[in-house]
């Protein structure tokens, strides 16, 4: 109940505040974000199963996110950061909707 309090409270200040990011992060915002839904959605399904464990979650969320933008920041500085971004988020993607299954799956019993 607390995450989900704590979600719906970072959204009303998010939107009631407009936060504001520098330039120089933008094109990092979108693979953090990513990269932070795949460690949610993660989170979500061990903790259907039985195996969730917070300081797991936090580790993966944090990790998650810095490889995620290093392996964006490492692709800009060789010239190839679009496709290293789209490499990104089509490996988080795969992981989010596998989860994204797993839950359906264990919600559903389908």
């Amino acid at each position: 109940m607390i995450p989900a309090l704590a979600l719906a409270f970072g959204v009303v200040l998010g939107v009631l505040m407009h936060p504001t990011v520098p330039d120089a992060l933008q094109p990092y915002l979108p693979i953090a974000v990513v990269a932070a839904l795949d460690a949610v959605f993660g989170a979500v399904r061990a903790q259907l199963d039985g195996i969730f464990d917070d300081r797991v979650f936090v580790v993966s969320f944090v990790s998650n996110v810095l490889v995620a933008g290093l392996v964006v920041f490492l692709g800009d500085q060789l010239g190839v950061g679009g496709q290293l971004s789209t490499g990104v988020v089509v490996v988080l993607g795969i992981r989010i909707f596998t989860n994204a299954a797993a839950i359906r799956r264990h919600v559903f019993r389908a």
